[in-house]
């Protein structure tokens, strides 16, 4: 790995952020216009052409039965079944805590005011299908969304031609998703986003998914909600002499192996350990399955940063803004308070990343592409919405009109400020 020890944190601040801005491919723009307008159009038909022309496969049915459903479940190798269903529950454990609670504040006479906290109706989330199969997503999008509340969970997800990934249909189960849809890519966005004659409209799209998804999901942002658009994914590690060179090397691969566009990033104050992370980094690669890809982004896209002090350290990480962050320093939990940007933390020498990826219960659809510097780990917060409600009674009125009035006139809102003098008048 690149080690950079002269360059200043002004400089490499900016290189971090140009290297992280977001833009959408014009061609696959369009590509995807024209596939939204095509499904909002003409529905499942659209969608059973798609599949034709993108996966090879013609579709006759586009839902999943529960037959196919229960029969995935039921030949699932049992230790990943459980390792599923364990998963699961500290997923749940872990989402029960962050569910918002309605309130209602009387403490000003005559006045009543409260948030009502209310689920969302209907969900979509997206599981990539293909090569990779992440049965742990499934679990990540739709356990927040059942401990919210919400009603019903629709997945979506590519057909395959060999059958839908029996991991992916047991963790489905697992999670109690409603219904199950076998499209992918942008139609499959356009499907939930605009409802066809087999797929219900859905009030937000949640999970991750190609350039096409990605782009899809940003151009229905509007007719629904969305959760992020996701990059590839990252990793940034803070270690200094404590660390285990061996250990920072595997951590840092182990995002790498992801992309060819994953970022990988250790922030050090030790020169020898930077040597020796970078050696081990060398090693490791040569035993990866995945190492063509994993050697394309240490060598595009990571690097390791030398320098003088810890808090330097913790600045330039706040500027990364990872979508996953390791502190590996001695007392690694006096630093949180430090932490400003990151997706998620993991703190100590025994908390490597993948316990977050599949198992503790911490969600891991988190903003990559420095967007956690104003975004968060989806929660079950993105699957609830709130509203708002006010009473006066007629003495809490006529006590407060005056300042309403003022205000509503100068901002030249007449009808405003006569709303309430009306009220006066009938009152007197």
């Amino acid at each position: 790995m690149k080690i950079i020890e002269n360059e200043d944190l002004s400089s490499i601040k900016k290189r971090i952020r140009q290297a992280t801005e977001q833009t959408v491919d014009p061609v696959i723009k369009q590509r995807v216009d024209d596939i939204i307008e095509q499904v909002r159009q003409r529905g499942d038909a659209a969608l059973k052409d798609y599949s034709q022309r993108f996966d090879g496969i013609e579709l006759t049915d586009l839902a999943v039965s529960k037959a196919e459903i229960d029969q995935a479940y039921n030949r699932l190798d049992e230790k990943v079944r459980t390792a599923l269903e364990k998963a699961a529950q500290n997923i749940q454990s872990f989402h029960q805590l962050e569910v918002a609670q309605s309130f209602e504040d009387d403490s000003v006479p005559g006045v009543i005011r409260g948030t009502k906290v209310t689920p969302l109706a209907r969900v979509g989330i997206y599981v990539p299908g293909g090569t990779a199969a992440y049965p742990s997503s499934v679990l990540m999008n739709a356990i927040p969304a059942k401990v919210a509340g919400v009603k019903e969970v629709i997945m979506v997800t590519p057909p395959q031609k060999e059958g839908l990934n029996q991991a992916v249909l047991a963790a489905a189960k697992i999670a109690g998703i409603d219904k199950i849809y076998q499209i992918g890519g942008a139609q499959a966005i356009a499907a939930l986003a605009y409802g066809t004659e087999s797929i219900p409209q859905v009030d937000k799209i949640t999970g991750p998914g190609n350039a096409y998804v990605a782009a899809a999901k940003q151009a229905v942002y509007g007719q629904v909600a969305i959760d992020m658009i996701a990059g590839p994914s990252e990793i940034g590690i803070l270690a200094d002499d404590s660390a285990n060179p061996k250990n920072l090397a595997a951590d840092l691969l182990s995002q790498a192996e992801h992309d060819v566009r994953a970022r990988a990033i250790l922030i050090t104050n030790s020169l020898n350990l930077a040597q020796a992370v970078s050696d081990e980094v060398e090693a490791e690669l040569k035993t990866l399955p995945r190492e063509e890809i994993a050697r394309q982004a240490i060598e595009q896209q990571g690097f390791i940063y030398l320098t003088d002090s810890i808090d330097d350290m913790l600045a330039l990480m706040n500027e990364v803004a990872p979508e996953h962050l390791e502190v590996q320093l001695e007392n690694p939990k006096q630093y949180l308070a430090q932490i400003q940007n990151a997706g998620s933390v993991f703190l100590g020498p025994n908390t490597s990343e993948p316990l977050g990826d599949y198992y503790a219960g911490p969600n891991h659809i988190l903003p990559t592409g420095g967007t956690a510097r104003f975004s968060s780990a989806l929660g079950v917060w993105d699957f609830q919405k709130r509203i708002q409600y006010l009473s006066y009674s007629e003495n809490a009125l006529q006590r407060d009109a005056s300042n309403v009035i003022a205000l509503a006139e100068t901002e030249g809102l007449d009808g405003h400020a006569r709303a309430i003098e009306i009220r006066g008048e009938q009152n007197d």
